[in-house]
């Protein structure tokens, strides 16, 4: 099996190590593998997302990082019938999003909201 170098920052490094605990994975290449597959499989299903669909995106971040969630929200509004915002704790955010239209504009929507770090969790769920 090749082996691939990473860099990862020291809190993942922590978040990686909880989970090897609490999961019982054999060590932290276990955990890339997992997640890796997860991504793949994110990855298929929003490619394969065609013709009209409805879907829940859900996104959390810390509330001093709004920008992202404004500009994509406007630049997606054709598909957004319904958001919701919520501060959750001191500083957390949740936004909701109800989302209808072509199945590519809302997987590129999740993808446009996943690759913006400053958020914390990006998470579609299609309900039809």
């Amino acid at each position: 099996m090749p082996i691939v170098s990473v860099s990862l920052p020291d809190e993942l490094i922590e978040s990686m190590t909880a989970i090897q605990e609490s999961q019982g994975y054999a060590g932290r290449s276990d955990i890339v593998r997992a997640a890796i597959r997860l991504l793949l499989s994110d990855s298929r299903e929003k490619a394969s997302l065609a013709g009209r669909v409805a879907a829940i995106l859900v996104v959390t971040h810390d509330e001093s990082n709004e920008e992202p969630i404004t500009r994509l929200k406007h630049a997606y509004d054709d598909i957004v019938r319904t958001h919701i915002h919520n501060k959750m704790g001191q500083n957390n955010c949740f936004e909701l999003f109800l989302l209808e239209g072509e199945g590519r504009k809302v997987a590129s929507m999740t993808s446009a909201f996943q690759k913006e770090k400053k958020l914390k969790t990006v998470r579609l769920l299609v309900v039809r």
